[in-house]
């Protein structure tokens, strides 16, 4: 694994429209943690998850975001990926006339820089198909079209198992989906983590927590991480709510 420092956001200022969304926010995942990140609405949640995978409308104004010392935010979204960083997002696209097998191929081949044999390619997403539950016939659907939320998340489980990023963004990965849906996103998640991969999930809820057992929780209010702690603090907060955290930081600063 080497010691490569991981995934590490210093001091991330962002503008979206003009507006500072992200306040000077500090975060550092390592290769083996599942980090989990939950706020309120408004919070910036998903203008993390957005600046992380380069997205134009993200205005960075200072900081950085270091990949194994590399300061990605100077690199385009592809060159993210090649250095192993994986956003799954909240609402996938559907491409019609893109088959699945077809996609994935593709990004892999990005990915690895290298043409990947057909043979080796049906094994590798055979096994992977296998551990999340799905069936082969899937690799030949348009991509997202047609998909039901659960369907769209676990194809976006499916592709991160075979592109094997560094570190991987879940962002809001659980909204829509009903409870079975979840438990197998969630599974494909577990199944996943491991020594090799460092995971960021950013959600609003508590309840994907309770399949996918983080390391560290964050807790993001107005664009800074103002709490961190263990599984416990996601407790907390499905307890109390974020209000309590919104007063105590509005109290400290004022």
């Amino acid at each position: 694994m080497g010691n490569s420092g991981g995934l590490v956001v210093r001091d991330l200022r962002v503008n979206v429209e003009d507006k500072e969304i992200l306040k000077g926010l500090n975060l550092t995942v390592k290769q083996g943690e599942i980090h989990a990140i939950m706020g309120p609405n408004g919070s910036g949640k998903s203008t993390l998850a957005n600046t992380l995978m380069g997205h134009p409308n993200y205005k960075v104004t200072s900081g950085e975001v270091l990949l194994d010392g590399h300061n990605i935010l100077e690199e385009k979204a592809d060159r993210r990926a090649q250095l192993g960083l994986f956003l799954a997002f909240q609402y996938p696209v559907s491409v019609p006339g893109v088959s699945m097998g077809n996609f994935i191929r593709m990004a892999m081949k990005s990915v690895q820089k290298r043409d990947i044999p057909a043979m080796e390619f049906r094994k590798t997403v055979q096994d992977q198909l296998k551990l999340l539950k799905m069936d082969m016939s899937f690799l030949s659907r348009y991509l997202n079209e047609g998909f039901s939320g659960g369907e769209k998340k676990r194809a976006e489980i499916l592709q991160m198992a075979l592109l094997k990023p560094k570190f991987a963004v879940l962002d809001e990965t659980d909204s829509g989906l009903d409870i079975d849906a979840l438990r197998i996103v969630s599974e494909g998640v577990n199944a996943l983590a491991g020594p090799d991969l460092g995971i960021l999930i950013i959600t609003h809820y508590q309840r994907l927590l309770n399949y996918i057992q983080p390391d560290f929780v964050h807790v993001l209010v107005d664009g800074r991480i103002v709490r961190s702690g263990g599984r416990e603090l996601a407790h907390e907060l499905e307890a109390k709510g974020y209000d309590w955290i919104i007063n105590e930081t509005a109290s400290v600063a004022s």
